[in-house]
């Protein structure tokens, strides 16, 4: 049994990516104890200790196996924006067309392309064996099919139907999709979702809408919630603690202003010191590839200067699992990044989540959805942002204990949902193979 992972960070940058992925491949191990799990990464010695016996694959080959016609660093080259919107678009699908149904021109493309670059040839060459030995191909848990990530999004779903025409069972775990507007990325999903096996969703108010407008059947999807409930459930604190947990995602996908910043402090300090209170930080993202997001740690040390009562700096907190001990410190938590409310929920700790752009409005409106009560969500453009951030932390501060149960049941339950999504697959895997075999 061979098994091919994607994942949302190739460089573990985010702790709530790694949650996830940890999850799946614990989950697919169990299903399949001597599988080889190849898993995408830039980071292979972080992935041997993240997630044992599974084996790393360069993304290079990916990049270039899609890339005969433009070399992935041009696609946004200056060059290229001086074609036109249409033409830059045509060219684009021309591309994508020439690697679905011509793959020997494509690799006679690239060969010639790259003659003189032979440890390029070789990545292609091991991204292609990747796909065409496993059994199964997936992607893990997260926030990735959607408009925000470019190029990078049309990559995966390209992965995904590579798989799926050479017919291997093909499935997407643990996901929130969408946004989708762009139209080209959107005939790409029409094109790609309907044709896998298997989409379980985090969440149903934005994905499973989404999922119907392009015509993938009731029957392959299944809402489960997300994959890292598990971990953080099964590493709860026996109580609650007595910190406010903090956590502020500065992203050009976040759209939080420098003004929402300052509300938040200002509130969070008054509130903290009257309720004698340690501000925790909750850092969810350390490092990321785009030069416009910020490590959480730094946002959050703009929020706790100034205030003498602070758990730590969260600087040391490279692990889900120690976020998430981090987190069982807390009585509640304001957030701005999903995970670190995923990871206060599945420990029975109610959340605040602050939103702006649609893509944090869809994930956390679906995360209070999954979880039915003590999950609130304010929008930073809110003309009473500061008054409803108040109110919210005081009611949720108040009604902690009596909410804990409740959330800890709704955990449980996903937890369940998510293990008979798995269970669907291994059994869709299995059918697969037997037919092949005939």
């Amino acid at each position: 049994m061979k098994i091919f992972v994607e994942t949302g960070s190739y460089d573990f940058g985010n702790v709530g990516d790694v949650a996830m992925l940890q999850v799946t491949v614990s989950r697919l191990q169990s299903l399949w104890p001597d599988a080889v799990i190849e898993i995408l990464t830039n980071a292979p010695e972080k992935l041997a200790e993240l997630c044992p016996k599974t084996f790393p694959l360069s993304p290079n080959g990916r990049q270039l196996w899609f890339s005969p016609l433009i070399s992935p660093s041009d696609k946004y080259s200056k060059n290229l924006k001086k074609l036109s919107r249409k033409k830059h678009i045509i060219l684009l699908e021309i591309e994508d067309k020439l690697c679905y149904y011509f793959p020997f021109l494509a690799d006679f493309l690239l060969k010639i392309k790259l003659r003189k670059n032979q440890k390029a040839i070789r990545e292609i060459q091991a991204f292609v064996e990747a796909i065409s030995t496993s059994d199964l191909v997936v992607a893990s848990g997260g926030g990735y099919i959607t408009d925000l990530w470019g190029e990078w999004s049309h990559e995966v779903l390209n992965t995904l139907a590579f798989a799926a025409k050479l017919g291997k069972s093909t499935a997407i775990l643990g996901h929130g999709l969408g946004p989708i507007e762009n139209p080209r990325f959107y005939r790409k999903a029409k094109f790609v979702l309907p044709s896998l096996n298997l989409i379980s969703i985090r969440e149903k108010k934005a994905s499973l809408p989404l999922l119907d407008s392009i015509g993938v059947l009731s029957n392959r999807i299944i809402t489960t919630g997300d994959d890292a409930i598990e971990l953080a459930y099964k590493a709860r604190n026996p109580k609650l603690g007595n910190g406010i947990g903090i956590n502020l995602r500065v992203a050009n996908y976040s759209s939080l202003s420098q003004e929402s910043l300052v509300i938040v402090r200002s509130t969070l300090h008054d509130i903290a010191k009257k309720k004698d209170s340690a501000l925790v930080p909750i850092p969810i993202l350390r490092y990321h590839i785009d030069p416009d997001a910020e490590s959480d740690i730094t946002t959050i040390q703009q929020i706790i200067a100034g205030f003498d009562n602070v758990f730590d700096q969260g600087n040391n907190l490279d692990t889900p699992l120690k976020v998430i001990e981090q987190v069982g410190h807390c009585r509640i938590v304001i957030t701005g990044s999903y995970h670190a409310g995923v990871f206060a929920l599945a420990q029975g700790i109610p959340v605040v989540s602050l939103a702006k752009s649609q893509y944090y409005i869809d994930k956390f409106q679906g995360l209070a959805d999954q979880f039915g009560v003590g999950c609130d969500v304010i929008l930073l453009g809110d003309q009473e942002f500061s008054k409803k951030l108040a109110s919210s932390i005081h009611q949720l501060w108040e009604s902690a204990e009596i909410l804990r149960p409740q959330l800890l049941e709704a955990a449980r339950q996903q937890i369940e949902l998510g293990q008979t999504a798995y269970k669907r697959l291994y059994e869709i895997v299995q059918q697969n193979k037997n037919t092949n075999s005939r």
